[in-house]
């Protein structure tokens, strides 16, 4: 599938959204960091390309949560009575076992979270984030996915994101 005009961009215009100088970028597409395409003598990119950079790809354990949370995400539209249920039942508990205050932020912003309801939560859930994905590392859904879901989950999530090899 190719790439509509709006999808390319200007050097000058890479260069604001990455707040560095149009030589950069051209140096970014000439050492092969940025893919580009030629439209006569000038260099077009596509914004997804851009964004990559911009947003470099998680570590794996927090691709690994987010691909849970999406599996979440799924059962969580599918009941979300029970779902939501669940999530205010897990993060009360927590709340009495980790009375000491150290992860009462995170409590605080899934409390929050929660009261905006259904559709909020499966946004944060699945968004690639920093905010989400600390969220995520404190989720209130322990519980909604069975053990035969959750592994599947990361079966699949394994058979698609192998491990890089480590050199000796």
């Amino acid at each position: 599938m190719g790439s509509t005009p709006s999808e390319l961009l200007t050097t000058t215009e890479v260069a604001a959204l990455l707040h560095c100088s149009r030589q950069h970028v051209v140096n970014l597409c000439d050492n092969g960091t940025l893919s580009f395409v030629r439209a006569g003598s000038h260099r077009r990119i596509r914004r997804d390309d851009v964004e990559r950079l911009l947003r470099p790809p998680f570590r794996r354990e927090v691709e690994k949560s987010l691909w849970l949370h999406r599996a979440v995400a799924g059962k969580l539209v599918a009941d979300p009575q029970r779902g939501m249920a669940l999530a205010y039942r897990n993060l009360a508990h927590r709340r009495e076992v980790h009375s000491d205050g150290s992860a009462e932020v995170w409590f605080d912003a899934w409390e929050r979270l929660l009261d905006k309801g259904v559709d909020a939560v499966v946004d944060m859930i699945t968004a690639r984030t920093e905010v989400a994905a600390e969220l995520r590392q404190n989720t209130p859904f322990a519980g909604l996915l069975t053990e035969r879901e959750r592994l599947k989950v990361l079966a699949a999530f394994d058979a698609t994101h192998p491990r890089a090899a480590r050199s000796a």
